[in-house]
């Protein structure tokens, strides 16, 4: 891709799963990358099996004043902030509506959606000030269709996609700002969630007949943030494999 040899480009939640592979593609294209992510030991290893990550930095995206204290952390690895962030870093929990207790909603909340505005904030005032960057929120599929089991989880994407087109409007022209929705990634936690047989279930009635893959992704993230998607803004990017094309009447 154009014009990511050199940038400086901070990816949170990057240790594990879509995260460490968007690190890994960004690496790829010559970029300085740095990654952000609340677990220590997952941290550690990603760092231990690539040498070539810039630096790497340990915080709960939840928590405003951690968020603070680690673009602070990135001033002084990069002399000025990011060029590029993929603002990765999320949660979810597989419960019903009403079994969903006032704590799991908080957390859910607070990592899905307050982190990503406490940590877009953060990137946007470095960018502004440098009279350039690109912010690249993680949406899903999720805040754009309504899926059982996850209440919690959609409010905080449809928030997310809400929060990616304001941002964009404010930000503009200084600042890109666009979102990615995946629908179903064969990631750590998604296995987790779903059994065997309940992936197999989702992989039916995907169109393109098999469930996404982290580096696909990770694809998109590259593109969007390249000088190749230079009049791109504002803008959901759903990669699902065609799952949401249509409703109920699109099931065979």
């Amino acid at each position: 891709m154009r014009g990511l040899e050199g940038k400086r480009v901070l990816i949170t939640g990057g240790a594990q799963g879509i995260g460490a592979a968007t690190a890994v593609r960004f690496l790829e294209e010559g970029a300085r990358v740095f990654v952000l992510d609340c677990d220590d030991s997952a941290l550690n290893h990603f760092k231990d099996t690539h040498p070539a990550l810039s630096g790497t930095i340990t915080a709960d995206v939840s928590d405003a004043h951690q968020v603070m204290q680690a673009f602070e952390e990135l001033d002084r690895l990069t002399g000025g902030g990011p060029d590029v962030l993929i603002n990765n870093a999320g949660i979810s929990i597989r419960h019903r509506f009403m079994d969903i207790s006032p704590q799991e909603w908080r957390q859910v909340l607070d990592v899905n959606l307050h982190g990503v505005f406490f940590v877009a904030q953060q990137a946007a005032r470095r960018m502004l000030a440098a009279h350039g960057g690109v912010i690249l929120n993680m949406g899903s599929t999720n805040g754009l269709m309504g899926y059982p089991y996850y209440a919690d989880y959609n409010a905080s994407k449809a928030g997310v996609i809400e929060l990616t087109r304001s941002m964009a409007l404010e930000l503009a022209p200084s600042v890109r700002v666009n979102a990615i929705c995946p629908g179903y990634i064969l990631t750590p936690m998604q296995e987790a969630e779903y059994t065997p047989e309940m992936l197999r279930a989702c992989q039916r009635k995907i169109p393109l007949g098999r469930l996404g893959q982290p580096e696909e992704v990770a694809a998109l993230f590259a593109f969007l943030a390249s000088d190749e998607a230079a009049f791109i803004t504002g803008q959901c990017f759903v990669i699902d494999g065609g799952e949401i094309a249509g409703g109920l009447a699109s099931q065979l």
